[in-house]
């Protein structure tokens, strides 16, 4: 099977990590549970890849943080997109929307000649 870039693979994350946040905070565990719950059980995100990225997007300053109380009734560290955060995702979706599609043209091209 062939590897994926890890540059695609860290972007990825962290665009499906701003994009979940665009709707307000929450801590680490429940933006994992939510990336599973919005891709239909797809894509899990296990702990060991969602808090370096979190933790990555807070030193470059696309994510703020604060402790709080989770439901719970635990204390957790909650994030939200900060401004800069906010243009980063928007680029991000844009170039992902690019890339997909371009991606998509490619596959169904080849799938035609397949068939």
């Amino acid at each position: 099977m062939a590897r994926t870039d890890a540059s695609v693979l860290y972007g990825t994350l962290n665009l499906l990590i701003l994009k979940t946040l665009a709707e307000g905070s929450m801590h680490g565990s429940g933006i994992a549970r939510c990336i599973h719950a919005q891709t239909d059980d797809v894509l899990n995100i296990e702990e060991g890849a969602l808090y370096p990225a979190l933790h990555r997007l807070e030193r470059d300053g696309k994510l703020k943080a604060r402790w709080g109380i989770s439901d719970q009734n635990r204390r957790a560290k909650f994030y939200e997109m900060t401004t800069s955060g906010k243009k980063y995702l928007n680029g991000a979706v844009a170039s992902w929307i690019r890339h997909t599609e371009a991606v998509s043209r490619v596959l169904n091209v080849t799938m035609e000649r397949v068939r």
